[in-house]
């Protein structure tokens, strides 16, 4: 399958076997912790099925004028891909494997990564392969350090444009229905800020721990609402055995005094 551009010919082959995918050290040492979070609370919420990709610096690929191209975002999401999860274990093609990543991201570092490069010859920049070879509807660049997230978007001539944030500081990322945003907290011992994720209720996806949590304080809650209502029935029962137990002696004493009680 090829795609022509004006300078380009991009085609969607499958990643030669001999192909050495690149063991770059990861230059941000929030970057794990990030991109496990916002996995976590999809898979949480119920939002990840088992043809959805969820990645964290793994490949995805194109052929660019005949040359193999491998980019690996920070993060990103596949909505569906159209065959097992074995056979994307190294790497992803889309249009081959399944659909174009929904939305990708990369989280700036201190080192010079690249990010917004649109450098077209090979080996093409990553804001230009995103941009015009796999044409990514949305791509999300976060400065951890200060919390600062833009949220690109694709237009209708493929060109990205810098979205504005609505009254909540939040993205709508249309492919999933969800919003995206900055939330400053503490995870997993580290406090600062994290992308994360909103329904279109403008509810807060959880984490699984956060999740976990809720669900132990409902089930106390339970218990404790179930216990006070044990006590209430017991005080109501321990009640009405006081009042039989003042009329069995009012009658006694009425008796006593031979006087019978009418029925």
């Amino acid at each position: 399958m090829a795609t022509l551009t004006a300078k380009h010919q991009i085609t969607w082959e499958k990643l030669p076997e001999d192909f050495i995918l690149s063991d770059d050290t990861v230059t941000n040492i929030n970057q794990p912790a990030l991109a496990a979070a916002l996995t976590d609370s999809l898979e949480a919420g119920g939002i990840v099925t088992p043809k959805t990709l969820t990645i964290t610096n793994y490949g995805i690929c194109a052929t660019l004028n005949g040359k193999t191209v491998v980019k690996a975002p920070d993060w990103g999401y596949i909505a569906n891909i159209s065959i097992t999860r074995e056979e994307v274990i190294r790497s992803y093609t889309p249009q081959l494997q399944g659909e174009i990543p929904t939305i990708v991201m990369e989280f700036l570092s201190d080192t010079e990564g690249g990010e917004y490069s649109t450098k077209p010859t090979y080996p093409p920049g990553k804001w230009f392969f995103y941009e015009q070879v796999l044409q990514v509807p949305y791509y999300a660049i976060f400065e951890s350090r200060e919390g600062a997230l833009e949220v690109y978007l694709l237009d209708k001539w493929k060109q990205y444009q810098l979205q504005k944030p609505d009254n909540n500081g939040r993205y709508w990322i249309e492919g999933m229905r969800l919003y995206l945003g900055v939330w400053e907290g503490t995870r997993e011992r580290r406090t600062g800020y994290w992308l994360r994720w909103w329904n279109e209720d403008g509810e807060l996806l959880l984490w699984s721990l956060e999740k976990a949590e809720r669900e132990k304080q409902r089930a106390d809650l339970e218990r404790q609402l179930a216990s006070e209502e044990k006590q209430r029935a017991d005080l109501q029962q321990q009640r009405a055995e006081q009042e039989k137990q003042r009329a069995d002696r009012l009658l006694q004493q009425l008796r006593a005094a031979g006087l019978e009680p009418e029925e």
